[in-house]
């Protein structure tokens, strides 16, 4: 554990280190549900799913959208490998409801019987665009 109840937590994704820093608190979309994390939590390692990242720092709440990974809690560090992760800054609100209306008109095809559409990725495709919207609207 670092100063002040405070610990690290690290976010990586295949192309970069976006998160090295030390946080009160994190909140993080686990594969069972989401978990939230304070300084000397008991160690384990989960899977994740999508959704928003919370983490707290300096007084201020920060997100994260979160698409996929790994978790490692250790008593003084969290350390997310995650599969894809954007902070606010960088998602593009349009693209994302671009995003959203093709998996939501996707999902409209399969529920009137077209058997052609894959529900679960259709499914998944409508989660990580309204998580990335929800990342956008919480950062700005």
């Amino acid at each position: 554990m670092t100063e002040g109840g405070t610990f690290r937590l690290e976010v990586v994704t295949p192309e970069e280190r976006l998160v090295n820093q030390d946080v009160r608190e994190v909140v993080a979309p686990g594969s069972e549900g989401y978990f939230g994390v304070l300084a000397g939590h008991i160690p384990f390692v989960t899977t994740l799913d999508t959704g928003l990242l919370t983490y707290r720092q300096d007084g201020v709440e920060r997100h994260l959208s979160l698409s996929g990974g790994y978790a490692e809690v250790q008593r003084d560090r969290v350390i997310v490998l995650a599969d894809r992760a954007e902070p606010a800054e960088r998602i593009d609100v349009e693209r994302a409801q671009r995003a959203r209306e093709r998996a939501e008109q996707r999902l409209r095809q399969w529920s009137s019987g077209d058997e052609t559409v894959d529900f679960a990725r259709a499914r998944a495709a409508l989660e990580r665009s309204l998580t990335r919207l929800e990342v956008a609207r919480l950062g700005h």
